[in-house]
């Protein structure tokens, strides 16, 4: 029988420094904080698993460089009880990282990231075949080279990992990254027909549905809702989830539509977003793991991102699932727009 979570695709050293302000071009801020922690999708999905205490295994897939950053990831995986069989090392590259800068005073962050060894890492260094997990998870598209290039059917190469994953009898989930320009179409939406569950952020949703939704105040829910059910119309097989600062919904591939608002954490105590949707893709991949109803799912999904939103680092605060509900049920949550 199937368990566990493999996670591949982008495995990240963030450097992670808050600012007392964004600087005009050409000026200058003061570094108020530095630390250095986890990035990228499956990285910070499978620590922020472990630190929630998810009752099966945990294992990784992707490529670092012989450096220290690389030796560090996996000494966590180490220590974490991740399962780094097929976390190989790129002779001659540098494992990827990303300078994260964070606003002190909006919690709003900046990303300017290094590609290093994870722009080779491509369907021959995923052993899908002798992987036992019930959920293979892929992110970020758009930020994987190799396999977002077109493949010899012109379609991205993910398509192929998706589709063998499948083939070996596992859920598939992925996410992708913020970039910009009209690339989504190109190279997210030709794999959503071999996707089980979904992750978009709002700006990610627009781009890949056409669907204005507005930000902060100005959200347009209804706008929200027919992003949803357009994402599960391009080929999702069973959730397409959408999140954004003020919450998530989810529509099913047969049309059912599942809301939860954000936990109201208050402003003081929010050292920055960077990995609020990872925390939030572990939460709601943890009870999909599990057979939970969607509406209980997104609950620990909203909680663990919002202990994320605690400590400059995507997931240093973030802590068992229970812990996650209780503070997220402590501190109530916001009324959707």
């Amino acid at each position: 029988m199937r368990s566990g979570i493999l996670a591949a695709g982008n495995w990240i050293r963030d450097h992670v420094k808050t600012v007392d302000a964004w600087p005009e071009q050409d000026g200058l801020a003061t570094i108020l904080e530095h630390s250095v922690g986890n990035g990228g999708g499956p990285y910070n999905l499978l620590k922020d698993l472990a630190r929630m205490g998810a009752p099966f295994p945990l294992a990784g897939a992707g490529l670092l460089g012989d450096d220290d950053d690389g030796r560090a990831v996996l000494a966590e995986c180490r220590a974490l009880g991740i399962d780094a069989a097929q976390l190989r090392t790129a002779p001659g590259r540098t494992t990827s990282y990303t300078d994260v800068i964070t606003v002190r005073g909006t919690g709003r962050r900046t990303f300017f990231h290094h590609r290093g060894a994870n722009a080779l890492f491509g369907a021959e260094h995923i052993d899908l075949e002798r992987s036992r997990a019930r959920i293979f998870y892929l992110g970020y598209l758009l930020l994987l080279d190799a396999l977002d290039a077109p493949g010899a059917d012109a379609a991205p190469r993910a398509l192929d990992v998706l589709r063998r994953a499948r083939a070996c009898g596992m859920e598939t989930s992925i996410d992708c990254v913020s970039a910009a320009g009209d690339r989504f179409r190109a190279v997210v939406a030709p794999v959503l027909p071999e996707v089980d569950v979904l992750f978009a952020n709002d700006y990610e949703a627009e781009q890949l549905a056409g669907i204005a939704l507005g930000r902060g105040a100005a959200i347009d829910r209804a706008a929200v809702e027919r992003a949803a059910r357009a994402l599960a119309g391009l080929g999702v097989r069973r959730w397409a989830v959408v999140h954004f600062p003020e919450g998530a919904c989810a529509c099913s591939s047969a049309g059912q539509v599942v809301w939860q608002a954000a936990v109201r954490v208050p402003p003081r105590e929010v050292r920055g977003s960077a990995g609020a949707g990872d925390a939030l893709a572990a939460g709601v991949l943890l009870g999909e793991h599990e057979g939970w109803p969607m509406a209980r799912a997104l609950e620990l999904g909203v909680c663990a991102a919002a202990t994320s939103l605690l400590h400059p680092n995507c997931s240093d605060s973030v802590g068992p699932s229970a812990q996650c509900l209780a503070f997220g049920r402590e501190h109530g949550f916001a009324a959707l727009p």
